[in-house]
Parts: structure tokens; sequence; C-alpha cells
């Protein structure tokens, strides 16, 4: 995928597959609601039948559904055009990010369509969130099989329709179409920032201090919850995990207060670790923190106790989709203040190191007896078969 932003218009290439070929269709920054094809196929294609769905067609469900969400935002032309119009604020330029969650993956079957919405929105507001960017508009991509009734469709809609809400951003576009596979989700999301001043991977300095908002480790002992892994979890602490599981709680008030006091910074969703080292890499410097510090939720020690391996699910599972950054040691006063003005637990769990000549940029990880820990994986990365 390709992004290109030019004077505040989006344009977005996407390859897709269609029926065993690949095209390239472009999608301007809104609306191509291109056909939802739930049709029936001639055949066989991939040893898998496709029916037919019982759905409406697309511009009933985008006029019945979603063109409401497009309200208030001009540019989005009420998702009756094939494109939209987004210009930052004066003094701002545009910050994009985009992420997809798949059934099976991100998600299992069962869950609630708003809740499916809900998650596809926030892990790319979280993104932006780690930017310091003021989220503005996004762009939805929906994928799904024949299996999927309006009733889902209605269910989905309405989980935008709350989040938008409370985030007080609009939709301004995206796409339809059919699957065989498992039901997917692309958002795309459009925030701003002062021009010149997007928080970055790079950017950390030696000795700086390194921070994490709200608790870690919750969503991956969460998923072992769903999962049935955790039997004798007290029922409070196993909903407590399961929630944040499945609806994760972006920092969007809090990320853009950032800007002028992180140093470098990103959100953390493949986990703590994995996500460190990739700052540690873009800064060329090392990264020492303890567990001692790290701050866990009242479930999350519950559910680890003297579980060394629960607590390295905690610190390597991900989807925390918390901000992780670095400033100088003199700002802790400013980030301490902002933590409390925003409600929001900020708190420093270790510093930035020169690497030896000898060594990459890495992440130490010190036990309570300042042992470093070892890890078989550092995070979650798609494609090597770990989690």
């Amino acid at each position: 995928m390709k992004t290109n932003c030019n004077r505040g218009v989006a344009t977005v290439v996407l390859a897709a597959v269609k029926w065993g070929k690949t095209e390239r269709l472009h999608i301007g920054a809104a609306t191509r609601w291109s056909r939802l094809f739930f049709c029936r196929m001639r055949g066989r294609r991939q040893g898998m039948l496709v029916t037919k769905s019982t759905l409406p067609s697309e511009f009933e469900l985008v006029a019945r559904y979603f063109a409401k969400l497009s309200a208030g935002f001009p540019g989005a032309y009420g998702l009756l055009d094939d494109a939209a119009v987004i210009s930052p604020s004066a003094g701002y330029e545009l910050v994009a990010k985009t992420d997809a969650i798949v059934g099976g993956v991100d998600f299992d079957a069962d869950t609630p369509p708003d809740l499916i919405a809900r998650k596809a929105l926030r892990v790319n507001l979280s993104d932006l969130a780690g930017k310091g960017a003021v989220p503005r508009a996004y762009l939805v991509d929906l994928i799904v099989p024949p299996t999927v009734n309006e009733e889902w469709i209605a269910g989905f809609a309405a989980g935008l329709a709350h989040d938008q809400a409370e985030y007080s951003i609009h939709l301004i576009g995206g796409d339809t179409s059919s699957t065989s596979g498992p039901i997917t989700v692309a958002v795309t999301a459009l925030g701003e920032v002062p021009i010149g001043q997007i928080i970055r991977r790079g950017g950390a300095q030696p000795e700086d201090q390194i921070f994490v908002t709200g608790t870690i480790g919750d969503a991956a002992l969460g998923l072992c919850v769903l999962r049935g892994l955790l039997p004798t979890l007290d029922p409070a602490s196993a909903s407590f995990l399961a929630h944040r599981c499945q609806l994760p709680q972006p920092r969007v008030a809090l990320g853009p207060q950032l800007v002028g006091i992180a140093s470098a910074g990103m959100d953390v969703s493949d986990g703590l670790v994995a996500d460190l080292r990739h700052l540690c890499t873009v800064s060329k410097l090392s990264a020492i923190i303890e567990t001692r510090f790290i701050p866990l939720s009242l479930a999350a020690v519950a559910a680890i106790g003297d579980n060394r391996q629960r607590l390295v699910t905690a610190l390597t599972g991900g989807d925390d989709y918390e901000v992780l950054f670095t400033a100088r040691p003199e700002e802790a006063v400013r980030i301490s203040a902002l933590s409390r003005s925003s409600g929001i637990p900020i708190t420093p769990i270790g510093r930035m190191t020169v690497p030896s000549p000898r060594d990459e940029p890495g992440v130490a990880v010190l036990d309570d007896l300042g042992e470093p820990l070892h890890f078989a994986s550092e995070g979650w990365t798609h494609f090597d078969g770990n989690g």
C-alpha cells in the first residue's frame, strides 16, 4: 500500500485480489465503496463455493448505515462521491496511518460486530496518539464473507458511530468487498500535528528516560482468558483483562500533549520489548528497563502471580495500545504534572544508553535481582509463526 498526501488530499493505492487476479484499485481519501461482490461464483475457486449474500446492494448499505457517519465533514460529500477533500488546520500537517485487523488473528469469530469496528478504529487512533497527532477523519475498508447479514452490518456501523462521538472524528470514505475468507477490516486514520513536530521513533538521546502510559500486559493476558488458559483467575480480573483485549483505550487526548516533551515515541502494539527495540533501532541507541518498574494492573498482577512465563507474556504479548516515549530527565516534572491532569498513569521504566561499538542497538530487560531476562520472542510478528 502506498499513501500520498499532497495539499491536504490523501490518495491511497491498493493492490487487491478480485476473482483470482490482481487489480489496482485507486481509492481517493474517501468513498469508493466499490462493488460489494457477494455474487454467486460459477464453479469453485480455491476449493470453496461463494454463495449469494442476502445483503442489500452496497449503495443501499452505504446510504442506510454509513453516510450518516460522514455528517459534519463537508469534504466527505455525504459519501456520494468517489473522493474526499481534507485540509489540515493552519500551521499543521497531516499524519496518515493504516492498519488492518483480521478474524482469527486479531479477534475471534464470535466477537460482536460493534467491538470489531471499535477495535479496528482504535488501533489506528493509538498510532496517531503515539505520533502526537490529533485525529480528524478516517476511511474504512470492510471485507466480509457471504455469511454476514444486514444485522451484522448495522452493529458494525453502530460501533463506528459510538467511537466517532467519543473521539470527535468522521468517516470520510472507504471500500466494501467480499471474501471467502475471514472478516477483514482496514482503517486509514488521518490526523494533524504542528508542522515539523511529529513524534518519531528516531530522536531519543543517551540518558533519556523511557516512559509508558497506562498498564502493560492486560490485552495479552486477556487473550489467555478468552482462550480459557487462566481458568482459576477470579471473575472480576478475568473480565477486566478480556475487555482490555477486545477494546483498546487509545491515548488520543494525551498523545498531542507530548509534543515538545517527548524526544521519540510510538504506541505499543507488537509488545513492549519489541516496540522499544524498534525505537532503539531508529534512534541508534540501546535501552535498559527493569521489570519492577513496569506498570501492571491489579488484574494482571493476579494473573501473573509468581509465574515467570506469564510475566514474559505481559512484556511481549502486544495489543497494549499504550504510548511508549522517551524524554530528557529534566522533563520528568512536566510529565508527572501531565499524568495528574490527564488522570492517566505515566511511568518511567528505564533509560536510553549508547551501545558498545561491537553491539547492535537493543533492549536489556532486568528482573528484580538485576539479572537480564531472555526471550524466545520479543513480540508479535505476522510472518514467522511466533506469537
